[in-house]
């Protein structure tokens, strides 16, 4: 995973898409160590739950609760091209202005964008259903009747999205979809004495934070010299969580950690930017304090998270294969000391607040729904029992179309009969003449 970032859009997807292959089997393993083993069955079974929470990145639970007959609640970040959301959820997504994960684009599209996005749609669409294919076979082989992942999937009575309106664009959704997104942050807590030392030591300047995530521990020499280069060039003092070689252009403003307490950093007064590759954890509790990033994406949803928030004026997008150290030291200069960007992380983190009920709470309100109410059948659409030509109204639109040619033809047909006969000529007239 550590590679990825030297590599290009195309190259991601399909590197991505072989990683979810060879996974496959690996979570079908840990579905035969669930599902075919008595002991464990038989200790579910004795249970008697009332509910499971089912990631959808990790299929299986779907096919336990409908073993066990228990109503179950997806939590969910994102498919390519919503396409779990979409195919198993009936949720609308509309490639006209709802952007697909993987595509970096907004819901504002022109025509050629539109055309990317309903390409990459179909594209997505036709990889995942050639994925599920093998989820199809194991739950059918399991159930010992014809069924399929999404027909299971779709079964699912509350679907909890991890992010909100402060970060997605406006769409349709159904009244099963709920969005929680934020729901790990918390206030932050006092830093270690010191960390906190460091922190203060930054002055008026205050500090800036980086991180690439837990996945990217290393990257090569030049990038990381590049990096430290580029911070080395700026007045604040950066708190840089890294595990590799330290770099050679390392200034003495920046310090590097195997760890740092990334919301607690965040939420310090003194935090002036947070460096991110746009992870939707981070992203959140950036936008939770209200900090304005400067995003470097990786893989997966990460440009997307990115693009976002750019589009939303809280954040700069950086490449990270072609970034040199001055592109990093103008994105840093340019959302610290452009008023712009932390205003609007600020109204970001301002519409992230004002909800009714905490995302936590929701998402324990709608559980605790699910669990009273047997279920939540009064919240799915009907469209999950709609094929999808019939979802579309195809056959609808098949059989207008042939009632519309039948008549035509018949007005047609009549027509023509009653211009021959108004046109033939008398046979007793010829004679005459």
């Amino acid at each position: 995973m550590h590679e990825m970032h030297r590599m290009n859009v195309l190259q991601k997807h399909i590197t991505f898409h072989k990683l979810f292959s060879r996974k496959q089997d690996l979570f079908l393993m840990y579905c035969d160590g669930v599902l075919k083993s008595p002991s464990v069955m038989g200790k579910l079974q004795q249970e008697k739950f009332d509910v499971f929470l089912v990631d959808t990145f990790y299929p299986c639970g779907e096919l336990l609760a409908e073993v066990l007959a228990v109503p179950f609640v997806i939590t969910h970040r994102f498919s390519y091209a919503h396409t779990v959301e979409r195919w198993c959820g009936q949720t609308p997504s509309p490639p006209s202005y709802v952007p697909a994960v993987g595509n970096k684009l907004t819901d504002k599209m022109g025509f050629f964008e539109r055309v990317v996005s309903l390409l990459f749609y179909l594209t997505q669409d036709a990889v995942a259903i050639s994925q599920w294919k093998k989820y199809d076979t194991y739950f059918t082989d399991y159930l010992g009747r014809p069924t399929s992942y999404c027909e299971l999937t779709g079964k699912a009575d509350i679907w909890l999205i991890r992010t909100y309106w402060d970060f997605e664009y406006p769409r349709p959704l159904l009244p099963n979809f709920v969005y929680v997104g934020g729901l790990h942050c918390s206030p932050a807590k006092p830093l270690p004495q010191d960390l906190e030392e460091f922190v203060q030591s930054s002055g008026d300047d205050g500090i800036v934070v980086f991180t690439l995530g837990s996945f990217i521990r290393n990257m090569t020499k030049e990038r990381s010299n590049i990096i430290a280069s580029a911070f080395g060039q700026i007045p604040q003092k950066v708190l840089w969580k890294y595990s590799g070689e330290k770099p050679d252009t390392l200034a003495p403003n920046t310090r590097i950690y195997d760890w740092i307490p990334q919301n607690d950093l965040l939420g310090h007064p003194k935090t002036r930017a947070f460096v991110t590759h746009g992870g939707t954890n981070g992203v959140y509790e950036a936008i939770y304090h209200g900090v304005p990033m400067v995003g470097i994406p990786i893989y997966a949803d990460q440009p997307d998270n990115v693009v976002h928030m750019k589009a939303k004026g809280a954040a700069v997008f950086l490449n990270f294969n072609s970034m040199q150290a001055q592109d990093l030291v103008d994105a840093l200069k340019t959302v610290i000391n452009d008023p712009s960007y932390k205003e609007s992380a600020m109204r970001l983190s301002r519409i992230h607040h004002d909800r009714p009920v905490k995302p936590l709470d929701e998402a324990v309100f709608w559980i605790e729904h699910v669990m009273q109410n047997k279920g939540a059948g009064h919240l799915r659409v009907a469209s999950h029992s709609l094929t999808w030509y019939q979802y579309h109204c195809l056959d609808v639109l098949v059989f207008v179309i042939s009632i519309l040619a039948l008549v035509f033809y018949i007005i047609i047909r009549t027509c023509s009969f009653f211009i021959r006969r108004c046109c033939r000529t008398p046979k007793h007239k010829s004679k005459k003449d």
